[in-house]
This record gives C-alpha cells, sequence and structure tokens, in this order.
C-alpha cells in the first residue's frame, strides 16, 4: 500500500509554478548567527525563496527582516534522537503548504552560503534529483548500527548513511511526509544505546529510505559541505583566522565527493559531482562556521 502512494507520487509530473521558490529550512537551537550574510544573499530575490525557522530551544532574536514572523511551531530537539528526523520533517510539512515551493534546503544555524542567490536558484532549480548524502558502509558506524528488528521493511544490506544535511524536490519532500512505514522502524530500533549500539536516526533513515525508494531519483552526496579530514565524532569548525579566500575557493572548487568507511580499512569511496550528467562543482553552502566569522565572511564572500 505504502509503495503504491510513493509510485504515485514519484510519477506525478511536477506542477509548474510560474512563481517557483526555494524553501530554505533553518534547524537551530536558538539565534541564527549568520542572519546578516543570507539577508545579503537574499537582497534583491524576493518571489523566489521562503524561509522557514525551526527553533528548538528559545525563540530567535532577528536582524533580517526575511526571518521574521518565519519561526514554526517546534518541538525540543536531542541530538542522535529521531527527534532530529521530526524537526526536518516539521519543516516539510510547513513548506509543503506553499504550492510555489518546488525545493527544500536544510541548513544549520552554522551553514553559510558560497555563491550567490542566482547560481544557487538554478543550480537547484534545473537539477534533475535530490541531494541527499548517501553512501554503504560495512563498519560499526554504519552497518554495525543496524537491528534485525527493522526487518523485513529494511534489510542490512539496504541500510546506508549520510549527513542530513539535505537539499530535495518536492515529490520526495512529499514521500517523506507520506511515509510512516519506514520512519516507525528508525524511531523504534536506531537509537543510542538500542542493544548496545549507537544508532542515530538523522543519519540513516532518509539515505536508507531514498536508497530503497528511489535510488536514482537523489545524487548521493550533499550540496553543504563539511571537512570531517579530522576523523573526529564531529567536523572541523571554522574560526576567523581560518576564513581566508583561499579557504573558500578550495571548498567551491571541489568537484568529487569522498565516503570514508568506518571499518579498520577506512576505505575511501570517490564518486564525481554529476549535476544532470555534467561534471560540476559539488557544494552550494558550508558549515560549521563559528559566529565570530561572519564579518570576514561577509566581506569576502560579497553577493
Amino acid at each position: 500500500m505504502t509503495m503504491v502512494v510513493f509510485t504515485n507520487i514519484l510519477n506525478t509530473p511536477p506542477v509548474q509554478s510560474k512563481n517557483s521558490k526555494i524553501a530554505f529550512l533553518f534547524l537551530t537551537p536558538s539565534s541564527l548567527p549568520f542572519e546578516k550574510l543570507w539577508d545579503m544573499f537574499f537582497h534583491g530575490h524576493e518571489g523566489k525563496f521562503s524561509v522557514y525557522v525551526h527553533a528548538s530551544k528559545e525563540k530567535p532574536v532577528h536582524v533580517s527582516r526575511y526571518f521574521l514572523n518565519r519561526e514554526i511551531h517546534s518541538g525540543e530537539v536531542v541530538w542522535g534522537k529521531i527527534s532530529m528526523v521530526d524537526a526536518e520533517r516539521r519543516l516539510l510539512a510547513h513548506a509543503l503548504k506553499d504550492p510555489d515551493n518546488q525545493h527544500f534546503v536544510l541548513l544549520s544555524e552554522s551553514c553559510v552560503p558560497l555563491h550567490n542567490f542566482d547560481y544557487v536558484y538554478n543550480y537547484l532549480m534545473h537539477a534533475n534529483m535530490s541531494f541527499v548524502d548517501c553512501f554503504g558502509d560495512p563498519g560499526p558506524h554504519g552497518n554495525g548500527r543496524y537491528s534485525e528488528h527493522m526487518l523485513p521493511e529494511v534489510a542490512k544490506k539496504d541500510f546506508r548513511k549520510g549527513a542530513q544535511w539535505f537539499s530535495m524536490r518536492r515529490q520526495h519532500a512529499l514521500i517523506v511526509i507520506a511515509d510512516s512505514l519506514y520512519y516507525s522502524k528508525f524511531r523504534d530500533y536506531c537509537k543510542p544505546g538500542l542493544d548496545g549500539k549507537n544508532c542515530i536516526a538523522d543519519e540513516h533513515y532518509l539515505p536508507t529510505f531514498f536508497h530503497m525508494i528511489d535510488p536514482g531519483g537523489i545524487a548521493n552526496w550533499s550540496v553543504t559541505h563539511v571537512d570531517w579530514s579530522e576523523r573526529k565524532w564531529h567536523p572541523k569548525s571554522y574560526r576567523a583566522q581560518d576564513v581566508t579566500d583561499e579557504l573558500l575557493k578550495n571548498i567551491t572548487s571541489i568537484d568529487l565527493t569522498v565516503h570514508v568507511t568506518s571499518d579498520e580499512k577506512s576505505e575511501e569511496q570517490v564518486q564525481p559531482c554529476l549535476w544532470n550528467g555534467i561534471r560540476r562543482p559539488c557544494y552550494l553552502f558550508a558549515r560549521k562556521f563559528y559566529p565570530e566569522t561572519l564579518d570576514k565572511l561577509m566581506m569576502l564572500l560579497d553577493f
């Protein structure tokens, strides 16, 4: 039954909206330190974007008119728990109410845009896929987190991993909201401490779901760059002294996506970033930037 619904949604041609917009979905604990930068990015492109803010701890204080009164009703979000996925679904559900929203980008409070608005708009609106990160990791932080309780709906061979920061087309946003079958498996059996495993739902639910439902419809990488080269629990965070023209040029010129397995082999899975079959730079956004980098970023990016 569920598959019939998914297939119908995926096979329905997208409604061509005259005013197609990108929905920018901000998932944040409280205020957004880069609002001024986003304000500069959005300025002059009114009618081509909408903003939604899910603030889980306290009501943000805004410095940009584009963010005023854009909060949605939100619940508490705990890192590593299903509440993170709930927040993503809540943001999508609110943004789907506007029929002009055709693409949906999930961002954190530490994310910044790397290109001007027109570049981002054209990259996403004309892409024939969604940018959902997804790879097979045979190691302890990948398939080692799988629970047999997910059978028969989710088999171990289909279990996937990826960063949560997605950018997806409207049909994909709709099937995420329509799903209760796979979601309930991750809600019940992918959580820290279950069966002695540390399964983190937001790293596995969407990659596994799309790998099973529409593997050809996703790019298998995220358009949000993050640097995991330090091989720690958290990615590299940029301080003011790290932010240079060279850093930004390096990130925006990357056209390969690299996934590293968590087993003893630490195998690198390298793929070119293909946009509608053409090799292009992978990244439109980047994280994690400390608030202290704002002035430098505004000077260097200058949209």
